[in-house]
């Protein structure tokens, strides 16, 4: 690990007022179980649709349709938001032939939607979670003002990435997501043995992962991941005033919500 992600990552431990992480300066840089499979850049790749699923059971987020995070946002500007995601009973077939879940996620500054997405996200045999697209779209005054982010494996060039590996190792490096100019994300795997706080409780054994955009250099995310839970926690890993989305609750949904078009969560 570089110099520059550890100094993100004592400002990380610095930002959450407790031990967030343990063991950090002994990670390999190269560990064996490094995947070569694993998507870089702008590699191409072409996935065999019988080889994944919609039904997502990783232990680091599973999916199960009817489930509800809801998280509190402190944005850069210091600005308080709620985030809803939920996992809907509804999946998509993505342009390059792989059916996923339909994920949704919509920001509300008080009652006001300013963000709504359907994110898509598929699992394959080796239990990696994989990033195949979404449907985005920015609103004010309830009117939408951007579809800017929207892609879709298989469209345009348009690539899809690794979200959490099937065996997270330290060191393990990916793409999260590939739209030329568009949407470049990459991730890291820093820790399988951190530990998190959020509302809504202690989290051990937690996966921390750093999200990196190569559109952005400087920008860079400290994400947890609870076993069994599935994201409890985000830092902006720069130190940046705000930047911080943490776990409020979990709940269960009726079948069917989240399905209406995008600024319509039901």
């Amino acid at each position: 690990m570089d110099a520059r992600s550890r100094a993100f990552l004592a400002t990380a431990a610095i930002a959450c007022g407790a031990a967030v992480f343990t063991a950090c300066s002994a990670m390999p840089e190269s560990p064996a179980g490094t995947a070569t499979s694993m998507p870089q850049g702008d590699d191409v790749i072409t996935l065999d649709p019988a080889d994944f699923t919609s039904d997502i059971d990783n232990a680091y987020w599973p999916m199960t349709p009817g489930t509800r995070w809801t998280y509190r946002e402190v944005d850069p500007d210091g600005e308080e938001l709620r985030v809803t995601v939920v996992a809907t009973s509804q999946t998509h077939k993505v342009a390059n032939g792989v059916t996923a879940r339909v994920v949704r996620d919509t920001v509300f500054r008080g009652d006001e939607i300013i963000e709504d997405t359907f994110d898509w996200y598929a699992q394959d045999g080796d239990g990696a979670v994989w990033y195949l697209g979404e449907d985005t779209a920015e609103f004010e005054n309830g009117e939408i003002t951007s579809r800017e982010g929207s892609f879709e494996a298989g469209v345009d060039g348009a690539s899809p990435g690794i979200l959490i590996p099937g065996d997270p190792a330290p060191g393990m490096k990916y793409r999260q997501e590939y739209y030329a100019g568009h949407a470049e994300d990459n991730g890291e795997v820093l820790t399988t043995d951190a530990m998190a706080d959020a509302p809504a409780g202690h989290y051990t054994d937690v996966l921390l992962t750093m999200d990196t955009d190569a559109l952005e250099p400087d920008v860079a995310e400290l994400k947890f991941y609870a076993p069994g839970v599935g994201p409890v926690l985000a830092l902006d890993a720069a130190g940046a005033p705000g930047g911080r989305e943490e776990l409020v609750g979990i709940d269960k949904v009726p079948d069917g919500t989240g399905t209406q078009p995008l600024g319509d969560p039901g």
